[in-house]
């Protein structure tokens, strides 16, 4: 009864705010009902009413710093930057130490890729912050766009240092670790936190995302495990412990840990579509299915959920249902190289050629490096019996993946249909040289026993003489 009567006070304020607009009424509002009138603007995205009760309100409240910010705030989602940066500049005339001034200034350059001056504007607002977290991950995000990962490091540090609980500068630090080469030689550093508290959830925590960023997902499991024990209801070790099982292809202790999540912190997009995949690995697809769905119903723009309910689709065979999905994926993420690649696959297993060769052409443009692409495109025109174009497209594979041996692998197989012997010989010694047991996926394509004969010969001689 509560909300309802402050919705329809809300409402009504809205309309006569709307009629003093429409029709000049005389209406007063003081500078708190214009800052809800404001903030009711936002939150419906109506940033051109918003402006229009900013610039209202200004006339009656020249001096106000909360309306001030409140229009540089509306004039940036309006894609105004400059004259937010015009009117802040004003307000430091007369406040120069304002840090949420100061912090919104930063964010605008920041927002521009005008990473210096945003580095100069968060610098001078630190000292004038009780909360310092928030502003050292914003100049690491700054030096981060200056590609300068070292100083990004520094101040995801201290961030950290200055609350442990900020995940998105655990995230930005052990990226720029892993740029740098460091992440490894920096567990000394997560686990001094552990030294000087064993018994912080956090700490364990924070070493478990960086044994999982380097792959080491038993440490990361074990490490999750710890911060669990200390603290059962910590959601999110639940849930990235979770993650580290669907890793270590452990389906079944995933599932139970997003369940877990799901019971903690209640129904989203994202527990939703991490237990469609847990369910999809354990071919489950029914329940798959039906958590994919539950996510896309709390989120449509969740593109991830559209991909899920395609793959399992697929899996069962089920082409032009996956494909009508894979296509709903990609109007949310169309540079999205997976999703063309599954669209591309499931239009080849409909026999739709011409749709699956598009397709793939898209999946090369987004992700030139997966080598999976050029393969799986290649055997289109392989299974047309085109083998000069599958070459083709093989070579323009090696061009972008250079020391990718299973392309050299598939050469071999399309020149000798092209009755190239020697250059597959050629192909077939590099390929040798790269991954010596690849050779094995040739027999694939070979099933008559006098052309595995021939290739085993010449793979026998060259493990003589180089191995």
């Amino acid at each position: 009864m509560q909300e309802e009567y402050k919705r329809k006070e809300e409402r009504e304020l809205i309309r006569r705010f709307e009629a003093l607009l429409k029709n000049k009424e005389s209406h007063y509002f003081d500078e708190e009902t214009y800052l809800q009138i404001i903030t009711y603007y936002q939150n419906s995205e109506k940033y051109a009413y918003a402006l229009k009760a900013c610039e209202h309100a200004l006339q009656q409240f020249a001096f106000s710093l909360d309306l001030t910010l409140e229009k540089a705030d509306v004039l940036i989602k309006l894609d105004r930057a400059e004259e937010a940066l015009e009117i802040l500049d004003e307000v430091l005339n007369f406040h120069p130490n304002d840090p949420e001034v100061l912090i919104l200034k930063g964010n605008i350059h920041s927002m521009q890729s005008q990473f210096e001056q945003a580095i100069e504007c968060y610098e001078a607002a630190i000292d004038y912050v009780e909360d310092k977290d928030e502003i050292y991950y914003n100049i690491g995000l700054a030096y981060q766009g200056l590609s300068n990962y070292e100083k990004a490091a520094d101040n995801y540090k201290k961030a950290i240092e200055s609350n442990m609980l900020n995940e998105s500068a655990l995230y930005e630090l052990a990226y720029c670790l892993d740029i740098t080469g460091e992440l490894e030689g920096s567990l000394s550093y997560y686990k001094q936190f552990i030294d000087q508290d064993p018994y912080s959830e956090y700490a364990w925590y924070n070493l478990g995302i960086v044994y999982n960023k380097l792959g080491q997902f038993e440490n990361a499991v074990d490490a999750y495990e710890y911060a669990i024990a200390i603290d059962d209801d910590f959601s999110s070790a639940h849930f990235n412990v979770g993650n580290s099982y669907m890793s270590l292809q452990q389906f079944d202790k995933a599932l139970e840990s997003y369940l877990k999540t799901l019971d903690l912190e209640g129904p989203s997009a994202e527990i939703y579509c991490h237990l469609g995949a847990a369910y999809e690995k354990l071919k489950l697809y029914d329940r798959s299915i039906k958590y994919y769905q539950k996510a896309t119903k709390l989120d449509q723009m969740y593109h991830e959920a559209w991909y899920g309910l395609g793959v399992s689709l697929a899996l069962q065979e089920k082409w032009y249902e996956a494909i009508h999905f894979f296509n709903k994926a990609l109007k949310i993420d169309v540079e999205n190289s997976v999703y063309w690649k599954a669209v591309a696959d499931a239009e080849f297993k409909t026999g739709n050629i011409t749709s699956a060769l598009e397709a793939f052409a898209e999946a090369s443009e987004m992700n030139p490096d997966d080598e999976e692409v050029w393969l799986d495109w290649s055997y289109v025109y392989y299974e047309q019996g085109n083998f000069e174009k599958a070459q083709d497209i093989v070579e323009d594979g090696l061009n972008e993946c250079p020391d990718c041996a299973a392309l050299y692998y598939r050469s071999v197989v399309y020149l000798i249909e092209l009755g190239m012997y020697k250059q597959a010989i050629n192909r077939l010694e590099t390929g040798l040289m790269l991954d010596f047991d690849g050779h094995l996926s040739l027999f694939e394509f070979f099933p008559k026993l006098q052309t595995q004969k021939a290739l085993y010969k010449i793979v026998e001689q060259y493990r003589k003489n180089n191995l």
